[in-house]
């Protein structure tokens, strides 16, 4: 009887062959008991150890050389040994695919620094047509930089390093209106998103250049358009705002988002409108604004929603001088036009603006709070304060602070404070002392008393014709009356700064 033996977690196979039977294919019998886990056991062995059986092993000592002979094999030595071999052993590929993978990377590089350098060549090319004395390799290179420079920024890094925007600014003195619209875009793509071309641009002039396009009688539209995209962009740098807005471009802008002679597109006047609020942004601006009779125009504008947002921040913007509020105030019913963006509910950011022009001149200006009160100023503010937004809300009780401040000096106002003051501070008798103080006392609860009146009379009588808008509208049950919160408005202390 012979067996064969590998490992405890390998099926064993037994022969059996009688020493008195002749051999034959009827006299052998086949045993096995294989199982599909020592089967992948098997597998798992044979892929390790290289294949099977059929890997060479490494050399070993002769200490771990198994004995001679047949017999059983230690499977626990036999996994170790083909644990060691993989760990000792190489993929074959290995060294290959790491070299390939160097020479692509490496490829990869040298491609880039090709491909960037053509650039280079071809930027440069650009740059010398644009250098050259024919006119026709001039405005080809002004088309080029405007197609470099669309959606490149290193592009127009590049091209500016390499000295493009001089020529182009020289361009705008042809006559040729084509070459005019080629060097103003390309002017336009070189200054997006990259302040220091911006700087550049307006440094060497171009600004000025720009306005003699578009003062004479009639201007080309298409360049007057292409002139309005240059300074939006150009006034969104804070250093060139002062420069614009003292050179005469404000009059140009505010004569085009007007529109007068119906030659302007809808883009040239949106443009406009957010060139000016650049410039509103700078405080040198604000009287170049209000000489261009901005303001009114902008007022008479307030009720169409696509621009109305935008016009008070501009507004917003100037409110701070005087000479804005007093020409803000002059408009005819302009508390009344921004009381009425109060109630836009589904525009947060117009309340917030109207409010703060609105907390500003209240602050500024007792005259303006006496013509908002006469307006109605009370119950949108009131209404403001339940449903506007965070800001909205504190906006909106700092200026009925101020409104209730004014109530409370009247009512001093109409004891003859001084003459009553005078008697009290200097008593002739321990008598007439306590009397006085009686009197004093007596005659501070009744100014509060008066004051609290006057305050309550107000909020009452505009709260009369909005009660029931501003619960349906809260979604707050019909017996809700906001006398609580009434209350904290008017017990609040005196703020006497403004958060602005």
């Amino acid at each position: 009887m012979g067996k064969c033996h590998r490992g405890n977690d390998v099926a064993s196979v037994v022969l059996d062959r009688p020493s008195s039977t002749p051999p034959g294919p009827d006299h052998f019998k086949l045993w096995s008991s294989f199982s599909r886990a020592s089967f992948r056991r098997m597998i798992l062995d044979a892929f390790r150890c290289g294949g099977g059986g059929r890997h060479k092993r490494a050399s070993k000592s002769p200490s771990d050389q198994p004995p001679p002979g047949p017999g059983p094999v230690d499977p626990v030595n036999l996994r170790s040994e083909c644990e060691r071999n993989v760990k000792q052993k190489k993929p074959a590929g290995s060294d290959r695919l790491s070299e390939l993978l160097r020479l692509s990377e490496s490829s990869e590089n040298e491609e880039d620094v090709r491909r960037k350098e053509q650039m280079l060549e071809e930027l440069k090319g650009v740059v010398k047509r644009l250098q050259s004395s024919h006119v026709d390799a001039v405005l080809e290179g002004a088309k080029e930089v405007r197609r470099f420079t669309k959606e490149d920024s290193d592009a127009r890094t590049t091209l500016a390093l390499l000295g493009a925007i001089p020529p182009l600014i020289a361009l705008l003195d042809s006559e040729d209106s084509v070459s005019q619209i080629a060097a103003l875009y390309a002017l336009l793509n070189l200054g997006i998103g990259n302040d220091a071309n911006k700087a550049a641009i307006v440094k060497a002039g171009a600004v000025h250049k720009m306005l003699k396009l578009v003062v004479i009688e009639f201007p080309n539209p298409e360049v007057a358009e292409a002139v309005v995209a240059n300074f939006l962009g150009l006034s969104a740098l804070d250093s060139n705002k002062p420069i614009i807005g003292s050179s005469g471009a404000i009059a140009f802008l505010v004569k085009t988002l007007k529109n007068v002679e119906n030659t302007n597109s809808c883009q040239a006047r949106q443009d406009s409108l957010r060139a000016l609020y650049n410039l509103s942004i700078s405080p040198l601006n604000v009287f170049p604004i209000l000489e261009s009779d901005l303001i009114s125009y902008l007022m008479n504008k307030l009720g169409d929603m696509d621009v109305t947002e935008r016009i008070l921040s501009i507004l917003c913007n100037v409110v701070s001088v005087a000479e804005a509020r007093k020409a803000i105030s002059s408009v005819r019913d302009v508390f009344s036009m921004l009381i009425d963006i109060l109630s836009w509910t589904d525009a947060p950011g117009c309340q917030e603006k109207a409010s703060y022009i609105l907390m500003v001149m209240a602050h500024k200006s007792y005259g303006d709070r006496q013509t908002m009160i006469e307006a109605g100023v009370a119950s949108a503010l009131l209404e403001l304060t339940l449903l506007g937004s965070t800001l909205a809300q504190k906006r909106a009780s700092r200026i009925l602070e101020s409104l209730r401040v004014d109530k409370g000096k009247q009512v001093s106002e109409n004891y003859g404070g001084g003459g009553v003051g005078a008697t009290i501070s200097a008593p002739q008798a321990s008598t007439a002392y306590s009397s006085s103080v009686q009197l004093k006392d007596r005659m501070d609860d009744d100014m509060m008393s008066e004051e609290k009146k006057a305050v309550k009379q107000l909020v009452q009588q505009s709260l009369q014709s909005n009660m029931k808008r501003i619960v349906k509208r809260a979604n707050l049950p019909h017996e809700f009356v906001p006398s609580d919160h009434l209350k904290s408005l008017t017990s609040s202390s005196t703020s006497k700064s403004l958060p602005f």
